[in-house]
């Protein structure tokens, strides 16, 4: 029987690695959350126009254009799709006066 010794967590985590790398210089909720719209979206390229989003578009209408392109399995750019879905949210609230 081999005796099992401890070891440090460094070494334990240091055997896997983390799926998703994250940004450096985030700090803000609103910045975690444009980044993981960048990497739903297949769009890391374009982060900063997603940051940009995400500070002045209300959530509720990016989460209903970011459900809209999940749906949409075949879309070529899903980038695209969603700030198509993202403008005609904001006409439709447009007409209704909502926003």
């Amino acid at each position: 029987m081999k005796k099992i010794g401890f070891q440090t967590m460094g070494s334990l985590l240091g055997k896997y690695e983390i799926g998703e790398e994250k940004q450096k210089r985030i700090s803000r909720e609103w910045q975690d959350y444009a980044y993981r719209l960048a990497v739903d979206l297949d769009d890391t390229a374009h982060t900063g126009i997603y940051m940009r989003m995400c500070k002045n578009v209300p959530r509720y209408i990016l989460e209903e254009a970011r459900g809209f392109v999940k749906g949409a399995v075949f879309a070529k750019s899903k980038g695209k799709l969603f700030m198509w879905k993202v403008s005609q949210i904001k006409e439709e609230e447009k007409k209704k006066g909502t926003v």
